[in-house]
């Protein structure tokens, strides 16, 4: 085979190679955000559950600070230390400030939402 010939085919190795990847990255683009949102919708729901079933849609249950402790202590236990207590506020918080589960918005990270919050206080 001569270099010419070579050239070519390590041209073409590196061009599907470039595709391949790009490919690969995309998707794990696109997975990355799908998670992140599926994560956002499930601290909505846990802020809904909060807010509305136990604390029956006042500002704050009279025993919420306690309530926040206890959960932030099992979550922990469970699922680790993304539900400390200030976690669990920051989630609770959600609920207040997008009241309608379709306000969420695919873009926007959980660190977004979390601005949100320190925003509005």
């Amino acid at each position: 085979m001569d270099k010419k010939t070579r050239l070519i085919k390590q041209s073409s190795l590196e061009i599907t190679y470039q595709n391949i990847r790009d490919i690969l990255e995309e998707a794990r683009r696109s997975a990355y955000r799908s998670v992140n949102f599926e994560m956002v919708q499930a601290y909505w729901q846990i802020s809904r559950i909060i807010v509305e079933e136990e604390q029956k849609g006042k500002e704050r249950a009279e025993y919420g600070k306690a309530l926040i402790t206890e959960l932030s202590r099992k979550l922990t236990y469970d699922y680790g230390k993304g539900f400390n207590e200030r976690n669990l506020w920051y989630m609770r918080n959600l609920y207040s400030i997008f009241p309608k589960v379709n306000a969420l918005r695919p873009e926007l990270r959980w660190t977004h939402y979390y601005c949100f919050d320190k925003v509005k206080n």
